[in-house]
């Protein structure tokens, strides 16, 4: 389960416990509503540091460049003259 399912529990569980005042016998719509706001919450803090894990950070590989020169002179070759 994903965090949009554990902030999806959580927005039912509180729909459930603070918006609704339906009466069913045998259930308590209320508990359950708490229930699953804790189920979502304990969702969203196993999600989060799991994916804080996950974030590890690599130092960049260090590539050592190196360039040569090459020096040409107009007329002179080594010296010696052509």
């Amino acid at each position: 389960m994903g965090l949009g399912g554990c902030i999806i529990l959580i927005a039912v569980g509180a729909i459930l416990t603070f918006a609704t005042d339906w009466d069913m016998q045998g259930v308590n719509l209320d508990l359950v509503g708490i229930i699953l706001m804790i189920v979502g919450l304990i969702g969203v803090t196993t999600f989060s540091s799991i994916a804080r894990r996950r974030r590890v950070m690599v130092p960049p590989a260090s590539t050592t460049v190196v360039e040569t020169e090459r020096h040409q002179r107009d007329g002179y070759n080594g010296g010696y003259g052509v």
